[in-house]
């Protein structure tokens, strides 16, 4: 069973980054507190609280944590704190939330108004930072009563989309350079050249949650470009299949079914059809997903495959990231990378939940 899988995933689970503070961890926090709420099981909460009481402390600190380093990434975890705020009402957890805030009331912004990504990726704005920073201030500004924060979030994902949207393709560059001096970004769009599966699905991810967290009536400005990019989305699937690392190049030789972004786009889907932003799902997608990407592992159990270990833009370790669709290609492919992993326990999740809820509708 795929919860099987899922359980010694995390009982096995070490660190990303050896202890410290950082997103990757946090997408097993994720996947760890939508299964509680999905299914009710506490062993999902007790091991989301587990880790993150290692790392939290009393509150008053973040395990290596550093706010000078103004990375958006770092911020993405605190969706766990205010997960645990909420099902325990241990203060610990919304004073550890705070630091976070703290980081973003001064965090760089382009002169539109939008967080940079990090310090050292100087006016760029990446479609993955819109999930790792918004819903966090979207989330401690709800739960604090703080409505400013609320709205600028909602201002910042709305000013993104218009940064970054491609009208050739409907869809959303990887990431734009504000101000046009990166060798990867256009010089008149500021754009990258080619669509990452990954960083599409992280902006979907972003968008439904944001839609759950603020309501219909908050959300309903970006409502059309959410509904017309999952319908994008949806229609670029492989016939029978997932998608691939450049989701819009069925013609591109070595394209491949990449599963961390399927698994996204599938968590997408189905809560985007529970709020009213998607067309249910195509039939059995989520079986499809799930008989693709996990499979036997060699001395036995099971694992996650054809995951894209990590893609970004501009130089890291000695060589150049031009953010062409040939470069994605180019990225190491690893099992069981938590990138992968972690939006697989969402999208069941999510799965769990539309379908309980159209069992009751048809009984009502």
């Amino acid at each position: 069973m795929l919860t099987e899988y899922f359980a010694a995933y995390a009982e096995a689970y070490q660190p990303y980054k050896g202890g410290p503070w950082c997103y990757e961890d946090g997408c097993l926090y994720r996947g760890l507190e939508l299964l509680h709420r999905a299914t009710g099981e506490d062993r999902w909460l007790t091991a989301l609280q587990t880790r993150v009481d290692r790392q939290i402390g009393d509150g008053s600190r973040l395990a290596g944590y550093a706010l000078s380093d103004y990375n958006i990434d770092n911020v993405m975890s605190g969706k766990a704190l205010l997960a645990l705020d909420a099902a325990t009402g241990d203060p610990r957890y919304l004073r550890a939330a705070a630091i976070l805030i703290e980081q973003l009331a001064t965090h760089p912004r382009t002169r539109s108004g939008v967080y940079w990504h990090k310090l050292r990726y100087p006016w760029q704005v990446w479609l993955d930072g819109l999930y790792m920073g918004v819903p966090v201030q979207i989330g401690y500004g709800l739960r604090t009563g703080n409505t400013a924060l609320v709205a600028d979030g909602l201002e910042q994902v709305a000013t993104a989309l218009d940064m970054t949207y491609v009208p050739t393709t409907g869809l959303y560059a990887h990431a734009v350079d504000e101000a046009r001096q990166q060798p990867w970004a256009d010089r008149t769009t500021g754009h990258n050249k080619a669509h990452w599966s990954r960083a599409l699905g992280w902006l979907a991810m972003a968008l439904v949650d944001i839609a759950e967290l603020v309501g219909a009536e908050a959300f309903a400005p970006l409502a059309g470009q959410t509904r017309d990019l999952l319908a994008r989305i949806a229609a670029h699937r492989v016939a029978g299949g997932l998608w691939l690392q450049v989701i819009d190049r069925p013609d591109l030789a070595g394209n491949y079914q990449e599963s961390s972004a399927s698994a996204m786009f599938v968590y997408a889907l189905e809560k985007g059809a529970m709020l009213g932003l998607a067309e249910a799902p195509a039939r059995g997608l989520f079986d499809t997903l799930a008989s693709t990407v996990v499979r036997p592992k060699p001395g036995g159990g099971q694992e996650m495959a054809e995951i894209c270990e990590v893609a970004g833009l501009g130089y890291f370790e000695n060589r150049f990231r031009d953010g062409s669709a040939e470069y994605y290609l180019t990225e190491a492919r690893v099992a069981d990378d938590i990138k992968g992993v972690g939006p697989l326990m969402m999208s069941y999740a999510a799965h769990l939940e539309r379908t309980a809820g159209a069992r009751r509708a048809e009984v009502a």
